[in-house]
């Protein structure tokens, strides 16, 4: 039966690292967040009080074309980054921070709402989390010059936000995977094992964690 899953989390975490890699395993089709072609980006990063709604738009519009684009694919298929991250984490984070003016959100809010109804959720989401560490060496490792600019107070809030996100999700099951602990690039046996703990999930099975036996 085909499955829809979106892989979630902060910047810098390893989503499409993650998405692509569990494509070739699991022989889905990969739908990746759309970093390079986001013309606002670049300009986001210098100044974010100008550019921060025309940026989210995009990333919105873009985002909900690519869930209905997945939804309609006839394989099983993963999504880089869901729709809901870019309203409930990142919209919300520059609003809350005055980067975003109150008009500007209202209407992000009300559009994002209005669309978001008229789409089935995943099958399952899969949250990667991470310290603020962690994300900061994997950015630097990347080696994108916008991204430079981003501090770890930037990362810190979004953090706290993509955890109140999570903690009161309930559109579809989730589940958290530890990035700190978990080096799927390095070393292949994390990757089956998230790959075994996501096909656990979407069977139906209820308590599905890593433990730290597993991990080690």
């Amino acid at each position: 039966m085909k499955k829809f899953v979106a892989v979630a989390g902060n910047i810098g975490v390893g989503k499409s690292t993650l998405v692509s890699m569990l494509c070739d395993r699991l022989g889905w089709q990969p739908f990746y967040e759309p970093v390079a072609d986001n013309p606002y980006l670049a300009d986001f990063y210098q100044d974010m009080r100008t550019w921060a709604f025309h940026s989210q738009i995009f990333f919105l519009t873009r985002r909900l074309r690519s869930h209905r684009q997945l939804l309609d694919h006839p394989t099983s298929a993963i999504q880089d980054r869901s729709v809901y991250e870019d309203a409930e984490v990142f919209a919300q984070n520059l609003y809350r921070r005055g980067l975003m003016a109150e008009r500007d959100y209202i209407s992000y809010r009300e559009l994002y709402r209005v669309l978001a109804e008229f789409l089935p959720p995943p099958d399952l989401v899969v949250y990667l989390r991470a310290s603020v560490h962690t994300l900061q060496q994997r950015i630097a490792l990347r080696g994108r010059d916008f991204e430079r600019t981003i501090t770890a107070e930037y990362l810190g809030q979004l953090n706290e936000l993509y955890e109140e996100w999570i903690a009161n999700f309930s559109l579809c099951p989730v589940l958290t995977v530890p990035a700190d602990a978990l080096d799927y690039v390095a070393h292949p046996i994390h990757l089956d094992l998230i790959a075994h703990k996501i096909q656990e999930k979407l069977t139906g099975k209820e308590e599905v964690v890593f433990k730290p036996e597993e991990i080690n």
